[in-house]
């Protein structure tokens, strides 16, 4: 057996496309559903991540990423990892892949696939909140899915957004609460621990995209947000004992899981979804390994296509 390949965005990312990738995921929702499995290990604020899925039929993804907060100030990615791809029949790796590669276009497309199924088809204004790497990620994969939006940008560091507005044709807005009463789409990347995005602000109609809190400690909608809505989630698995957006509300009796009304398994085939225009619609964004499984292939697909 050859060296595997190590793919990288140089070798791939000119050949991918936001629409093609969303459609890949939801037709990997058609699929069985997953066996998954999550770990994380945790030296203070530093995370290690270690994600887990198999599909049958589709094979393997195993990703590992450390996220370290303090890497910034050194010059260095807080997010650094790999994952491996495994043959579905044999278990034999058939690529590594770099981790900011699938987590860019996995992160993106995983809201906007919930975006297309869950938000209002006529909506105009997105605000994203955030300027980080992942808020670069959803303006591309959101303008490719809804081509008429228009995008305005929140950050706690207004020199930050503003620099991303500049470089992505995008608008800094400074008042929050008027940007998200504003919008029809309001889509969430940050590292916050404490709920930012409040309830009180929403109005009817919109549709929420949370991706930020990652982990049991971390929100960034508060109970309030979480009661007007109709909650779905991209992985129930993946989301609900995990990840403190919905962990948190659920211990203190805020909601119950019956209130998480379905994930991509339920909405992708039209089990469950948004019912009438005036509603207000949640989705949480877990990022389970499986997502990085199907965007893996993809990647895979397009670097076996160039002839790679």
């Amino acid at each position: 057996m050859g060296a595997l390949p190590h793919i990288t965005s140089a070798d791939v990312e000119h050949l991918l496309d936001w629409t093609a990738l969303v459609e890949a995921l939801a037709e990997g929702h058609r699929a069985p559903r997953p066996a998954i499995g999550d770990t994380f290990l945790a030296r203070g604020d530093d995370t290690l991540l270690s994600r887990a899925a198999w599909v049958d039929g589709m094979g393997v993804a195993v990703k590992s990423v450390t996220v370290l907060p303090g890497n910034p100030a050194r010059d260095l990615p807080s997010v650094n990892g790999a994952m491996v791809l495994f043959e579905d029949g044999t278990g034999l790796p058939v690529a590594v892949i770099d981790s900011a590669l699938v987590t860019k276009w996995k992160t993106a497309g995983d809201s906007v696939l919930g975006a297309r199924l869950l938000a209002r088809p006529d909506s105009a204004r997105l605000l994203v909140v955030g300027a980080g790497a992942v808020a670069a990620s959803l303006i591309e994969a959101y303008r490719a899915v809804f081509p008429r939006i228009h995008v305005t940008l929140w950050n706690r560091t207004a020199e930050k957004a503003r620099a991303l507005a500049e470089s992505h044709g995008a608008t800094v807005v400074e008042d929050l609460a008027a940007a998200v009463a504003g919008a029809d789409i309001i889509s969430c990347a940050t590292m916050s621990r404490d709920p930012f995005l409040r309830g009180d602000w929403l109005r009817p109609g919109q549709h929420v995209d949370l991706i930020g809190a990652f982990k049991a400690d971390m929100r960034e909608a508060d109970d309030a947000a979480i009661l007007r809505s109709r909650i779905f989630v991209d992985s129930v698995e993946t989301t609900l004992d995990h990840i403190g957006e919905l962990k948190d509300p659920l211990a203190r009796g805020v909601i119950g899981r019956d209130d998480v009304l379905g994930d991509l398994y339920d909405i992708v085939p039209g089990q469950v979804g948004r019912r009438d225009p005036d509603e207000i619609t949640l989705f949480k964004n877990g990022g389970g390994a499986h997502l990085d499984l199907m965007t893996g292939r993809v990647i895979l697909d397009a670097w076996n296509a160039a002839g790679r």
